[in-house]
């Protein structure tokens, strides 16, 4: 089985855990594919955290999750030096913490205090971790997504702009249709019987997807091709935001600060992903288009008009997308 067959079944197996949100698996499996950090933004109850966890059960791989809470510290995440009585003597022996895993649930990232945030990004950008002086690798399979709730306001802590521009993207969960809301009801009443000694149809439990097939779709992603044409598309979109005057006065008037480099790479790998995962050896226009509003939510900054105009980043994506020039 190709190493895309193997994604894809990976991707099934996922739809069969979340109900209506397609678009959300898909963006999961290029974080992963792309070997990169997401920030999963949702109402309560809309399976962020099940979407994570589904991917991670049906992985070969460790999963780990951090539950982010207020009075946090940053060794409960990183690991911390402990001393050990041994037949030689008292040393110091290094235990991991739980960002030592291969998928790493942050869930409600925006809940620890800044000092904890900030010990995420050693290991999400340079994946490894110091600790007294030592640094630790972190597994070659490694990425943290991390879920945060956009309603809750007290007992909360906004990410600083310079971690969240280390989020590849910025995903957003929508409540699903009213018919995947059945289907919903139905799985979840099912697992409960499961769970409860019921019959599970005796169907066996299929092999986990083995690591080896996340490390060739990476290298076969790494292949698809990039016209000059497209290269200067994803550039421009991204340079519209740093000077939304030469491109719109509506967008000089929303963008108070632009996207940073980052955004341009994120734009380069999680296309390319999306056209391998579509089948294809080269990246269309289309790709970059279907990927854009997650690779700029979380890096365009308003400005104070944009706000009370109710602006989003997602509306001054729009108006770049229908603005900018395709190639």
């Amino acid at each position: 089985m190709s190493a895309r067959d193997q994604i894809l079944d990976l991707k099934t197996r996922m739809g069969q855990s979340i109900i209506g949100q397609e678009d959300v698996i898909d963006r999961l499996l290029i974080g992963l594919l792309a070997n990169g950090n997401l920030l999963v933004e949702g109402l309560p109850g809309l399976a962020k955290t099940r979407a994570i966890k589904a991917m991670a059960k049906n992985l070969d791989a460790h999963f780990s999750r951090i539950q982010f809470t207020p009075d946090l510290l940053p060794s409960d995440v990183t690991g911390t030096e402990v001393y050990t009585q041994t037949d030689q003597g008292g040393t110091f022996r290094f235990d991991p913490g739980p960002i030592f895993a291969n998928i790493v649930l942050a869930d409600e990232i925006n809940r620890a205090p800044a000092k904890v945030q900030a010990a995420l990004l050693e290991a999400m950008e340079e994946r490894q971790v110091t600790v007294s002086g030592k640094t630790h690798k972190m597994e070659p399979l490694f990425t943290v997504m991390a879920t945060q709730n956009p309603i809750e306001q007290e007992g909360t802590y906004p990410l600083p702009e310079a971690q969240m521009d280390r989020f590849l993207m910025h995903v957003n969960i929508t409540y699903p249709p009213v018919e995947d809301e059945v289907e919903v009801i139905r799985l979840v009443r099912s697992e409960e019987i499961a769970a409860a000694g019921g019959s599970d149809g005796g169907k066996p439990k299929p092999a986990a997807i083995p690591q080896d097939a996340v490390f060739q779709a990476r290298s076969e992603i790494g292949q698809i091709h990039v016209s000059d044409a497209m290269e200067r598309y994803m550039a421009d979109l991204v340079y519209a935001t740093r000077t939304p005057a030469a491109i719109s006065p509506d967008l000089a008037h929303w963008i108070e600060v632009g996207a940073s480099p980052r955004a341009s790479l994120a734009l380069d790998k999680c296309s390319r992903t999306h056209a391998w995962l579509n089948g294809r050896d080269y990246v269309d226009p289309l790709d970059v288009r279907a990927i854009a509003h997650d690779v700029f939510r979380h890096r365009i900054t308003l400005s104070f008009e944009a706000q009370g105009d109710g602006k989003t980043p997602d509306d001054i994506t729009d108006e770049m997308l229908k603005t900018v020039a395709l190639p």
